[in-house]
C-alpha cells in the first residue's frame, strides 16, 4: 500500500504563493496517477490538479489554470503543487491522493484509493 503525507500549507495574503508537497511511501511502484483535491467549508471535495506518474501529463481544474502547477520528483516519490496568485476562494483543506489501480481515467476523488491527511491553506484578503 501507499502512504501519503502532505505539507506546505499555511496562511498567506491574497496574491501570495505556497508550494505543497506530498511524499509517498510504501509500494509506490503501483501508483498510476496522483492528484490534488481540495475541500472548502460547506463544499464538496473537488479536483484541483493531477498528473500521470509514468508520463508526466498534467491536468487542471479551470479555476486554477495558469496559477497552479503540479509536478513530480520520481527519485523522491514526491508530488508538488505550486500555487501562485492565490485568492481567498482558494482557501480549503488540500489533499493528496493516489490512484493505485489504473482502471479509472477520470479525475473524480472517488477514483483515488489512497489519501493523505490534508493540509490547510488559508488565503486572507
Amino acid at each position: 500500500q501507499v502512504q501519503l503525507v502532505e505539507s506546505g500549507g499555511g496562511l498567506v495574503q491574497a496574491g501570495g504563493s505556497l508550494r505543497l508537497s506530498c511524499a509517498a511511501s510504501g509500494r509506490t511502484f503501483s501508483t498510476y496517477r496522483m492528484g490534488w483535491f481540495r475541500q472548502a467549508p460547506g463544499k464538496e471535495r473537488e479536483f484541483v490538479a493531477g498528473i500521470r506518474w509514468s508520463y508526466g501529463n498534467t491536468y487542471y481544474e479551470d479555476s486554477v489554470k495558469g496559477r497552479f502547477t503540479i509536478s513530480r520528483d520520481n527519485a523522491k516519490n514526491t508530488v508538488y503543487l505550486q500555487m501562485n496568485s492565490l485568492k481567498p476562494e482558494d482557501t480549503a483543506v488540500y489533499y493528496c491522493a493516489a490512484d493505485l489501480t489504473g482502471y479509472d481515467d477520470t479525475w473524480r476523488w472517488r477514483d483515488f484509493g489512497s489519501w493523505g491527511q490534508g493540509t490547510q491553506v488559508t488565503v486572507s484578503s
